[in-house]
């Protein structure tokens, strides 16, 4: 059935030195208060050409690439390719008013909009690599996206909890955890977890969900469940799509996963094969430069952090990485 399914990757981009998104930022970012505005959002590390050489590489099995941008292009880019859809924001908004947006959770949420967009779908943010070939099968199996199933608690250590609540908040109106779980027992008690499983071990007493375990990687998507949750939480999902600027009151990409993890529409997979790397000091991007010339993991994320000092001396060690890994242009370059 795998070798039948066409999987479509998206990949969301900006490029924070553009003067027109710069201008839009720069006007907004008053009106909005409370949204998050910090600069690293935004910066360019300059390796995206080597996320497609990656593609092509290790994943050429990849049925179309849809490129959501605000506008601007790199300028390498090959927009003719026959596997390249340019996605503008204002293609997958209903309301235009939304519309110039700086919250990729407001992006997020419309994916489903995409036209062409295949039922099976993947999504990439541009920090995540392939360092190894990748089959269909490590994103789907069987039709259903592979995903580990297991039980957290959130941290109110950053912005981004508010957002994960939020999101529980609206699976606990609709899925029981404990009909949940004994539904699906084998796929939230699934050896490949490894020890992880203890979590959901011990969270066994508390009757409600109070989180899911999170991998910083790609994550496999049905465009049925998008188009399910949109039915029953189309206010929640417009108000998020209304804010700008990332603020607690969003929900993001994690409750339409969260919502197939829930409804049991999933296939385990332990994710010992992917590693997030924060790149906080030099010595973080050394050892990322050195898995990325190692080829160590099969999916390796690159998080870019407040604390970086040096940030050009950063991207020159992570872009020389790159260019020793993958020296040869993709066909998706001029």
């Amino acid at each position: 059935m795998n070798k039948n399914i066409k999987i479509d990757f998206i990949l969301m981009w900006v490029d924070g030195n553009d003067p027109k998104w710069r201008e839009d930022f720069n006007r907004y970012a008053p009106i909005d208060k409370n949204g998050d505005k910090n600069e690293v959002r935004f910066r360019d590390w300059d390796n995206l050409q080597y996320w497609f050489r990656s593609i092509e590489m290790y994943a050429p099995w990849v049925n179309k690439i849809h490129f959501v941008t605000y506008g601007h292009l790199p300028e390498w880019l090959d927009t003719n390719h026959p596997k390249l859809n340019i996605v503008l924001h204002e293609d997958i908004f209903e309301d235009q008013s939304c519309l110039p947006t700086f919250n990729s959770r407001a992006i997020e949420v419309n994916l489903h909009r995409i036209d062409g967009l295949s039922e099976h779908f993947v999504y990439f943010n541009d920090d995540t690599f392939l360092l190894q070939p990748t089959s269909k099968e490590r994103f789907f199996l069987d039709g259903k996206p592979r995903d580990i199933a297991v039980s957290n608690v959130i941290s109110p250590s950053n912005d981004l909890a508010h957002t994960l609540i939020d999101d529980i908040k609206i699976i606990g109106k609709y899925f029981n955890k404990k009909q949940t779980i004994k539904q699906n027992f084998f796929k939230w008690f699934n050896i490949v977890y490894g020890t992880k499983i203890f979590r959901t071990l011990f969270l066994l007493p508390w009757p409600d969900f109070t989180g899911f375990y999170d991998p910083h990687q790609p994550a496999a998507f049905l465009k049925s469940t998008y188009l399910e949750v949109w039915e029953k939480e189309r206010e929640v999902l417009l108000n998020t799509s209304q804010t700008k600027f990332k603020k607690a009151g969003n929900v993001n990409q994690y409750l339409f996963r969260y919502w197939q993890l829930a409804k049991g529409t999933f296939e385990p997979i332990g994710v010992n094969d992917s590693l997030m790397i924060g790149l906080a000091t030099e010595k973080d991007c050394q050892m990322a430069a050195s898995y990325i010339r190692n080829q160590r993991f099969q999916l390796l994320c690159l998080n870019d952090s407040v604390d970086l000092c040096d940030f050009k001396k950063a991207k020159s060690i992570i872009a020389e990485a790159f260019e020793y890994t993958f020296a040869s242009k993709s066909s998706y370059e001029k």
